[in-house]
């Protein structure tokens, strides 16, 4: 008698829907550019901030939420409004007139406010179906192995968007394209801008396609006997299970700890890397060339979900977080000695462990949360990581006020910039700081709360 084949899980319609899905909803073209690109239409730095921090509270404020509501409605059509969000928050983009200023900023902070409901709509739903197939079928093992492929594909399509976008912007190499295609149409800053924009528009479609594609496994009141769901109740229920599952997280040692530890490389890591472009300069590396490193940490992506699986599967979460401690020390103090081009070395120390600690979290966390609140529980993920990202740049903000105050301009230059670029210096001198503080913290924090925990336990 023949022997049975183990089913692979990429023959799953679900698990290609959602790899599709993630894939084509996180490449933006307009990344590489994304800060000039508001400057160019005409908005100053002042309103840029404030629309920043519109699109970082609407994530905080709907992660949650819209986590809960897709535990009761159904997680495809909240991943569907998400495909449905991006074509809207594209499209203003694409079709606004730059003639009136007034309108540019709202139509901007709209965008901003589309682009974080969406995320917090895809957030944890895609996920929760993706891996809700796998355990149907008898395959949640294999959760791991899906996210290695997913986080490959994503940055495949990151790569493609960052060397494409940052090229389409370029009113001279459009122009020197369209010469040599026989079009004579000049080309300047205002027409090229909107190029990325009108990528990701164009690969929106695909995302939503991908979205509509996927199915629903679990038992939603969208299937219910009656069939319809009145609204009232399902708020009630969506109310319900954020604090369900806000309760099990804290009840759950192991799941708080896979939080904490998470916001703690990730809120840290994430500003260092916002931070990136001004570290960039300050090492004597070629602005030309900032799009280029970008990409090319892109590409670690294709291999870290692999070392992150073996990791997983042959090491104990302890062992991992101390690896993952370890890494982000050398890589900011590295960083924070501002070593000409040779300082890129611990920038890509500090991507690896964002990586890692993408793929850790969302496979820690799967394996113990039950599926009925399984996307409530990955919003919460999300939603920690954005808190921790805003508060850390409240407080690097302080940080630099701090340091002005207690650096003055030397007199002998009077250099405005080359104070700026000491206070930047100094500041990121506090990273590895503040940094093994909080480490210390959480290790103080869940060293007695994990002695006896069960799903820590399991995990050994």
């Amino acid at each position: 008698m023949a022997r049975a084949t183990a089913p692979n899980p990429f023959d799953l319609p679900n698990i290609r829907w959602f790899i599709a899905f993630r894939t084509f909803f996180n490449a933006r073209f307009y990344y590489p550019v994304f800060t000039i690109l508001f400057l160019d239409f005409g908005l100053s730095l002042e309103q840029f901030a404030i629309l920043n921090a519109v699109w970082a509270a609407t994530i905080v404020l709907a992660e949650v939420p819209s986590g809960a509501l897709a535990d009761t409605i159904g997680r495809r059509r909240l991943v569907i409004f998400a495909g449905i969000l991006m074509i809207a928050e594209m499209a203003i983009l694409c079709f606004v007139p730059l003639t009136y200023p007034k309108l540019l900023f709202y139509a901007f902070l709209l965008n901003r406010i589309l682009s974080g409901l969406a995320e917090a709509s895809a957030s944890g739903a895609d996920e929760a179906l993706a891996y809700d197939s796998l355990s149907s079928n008898g395959l949640s093992h294999e959760w791991g192995r899906v996210l290695e492929w997913q986080i490959r594909f994503q940055s495949v399509g990151f790569i493609v968007a960052m060397v494409i976008g940052a090229a389409v912007y370029d009113p001279a190499l459009m122009g020197n394209v369209a010469a040599w295609a026989g079009f004579n149409y000049p080309l300047n800053q205002q027409t090229t801008m909107r190029f990325p924009i009108y990528l990701t528009l164009v690969i929106a479609l695909p995302a939503l396609y991908a979205a509509i594609m996927l199915e629903e496994n679990s038992v939603t009141p969208e299937s219910g006997d009656s069939g319809i769901t009145s609204r009232g109740t399902s708020m009630i229920a969506a109310c319900g299970k954020t604090l369900s599952a806000g309760l099990w997280i804290l009840r759950t040692p192991f799941a708080l700890t896979i939080i904490l530890a998470g916001l703690l490389f990730d809120g840290i890591l994430r500003m260092l890397i916002t931070l990136a472009s001004e570290y960039y300069r300050m090492i004597d590396i070629p602005e030309a060339l900032f799009g280029v490193i970008g990409s090319g940490l892109a590409i670690l992506g294709l291999f870290i979900p692999r070392v992150g699986r073996a990791m997983a599967d042959n090491w104990t979460p302890a062992a991992n977080f101390f690896v993952l401690c370890g890494l982000t020390l050398i890589g900011l103090v590295g960083v924070s000695l501002f070593l000409p081009v040779s300082g890129i070395i611990p920038v890509v120390l500090v991507a690896s462990v964002m990586y890692f600690n993408r793929f850790f979290s969302s496979h820690y966390l799967n394996r113990i949360a039950s599926s009925d609140q399984r996307a409530t529980i990955l919003s919460f993920r999300g939603l920690s990581f954005n808190l921790a990202y805003g508060l850390i740049g409240l407080a690097y903000s302080g940080l630099l006020v701090y340091l002005r105050r207690g650096m003055p301009i030397d007199v002998s230059t009077g250099d405005p910039a080359g104070f700026e670029g000491a206070v930047f210096v100094a500041s990121i001198r506090w990273f590895p700081i503040f940094f093994c503080i909080a480490a210390g913290l959480l290790i103080f924090f869940s060293r007695k709360r994990l002695a006896h925990s069960r799903e820590h336990r399991q995990m050994d």
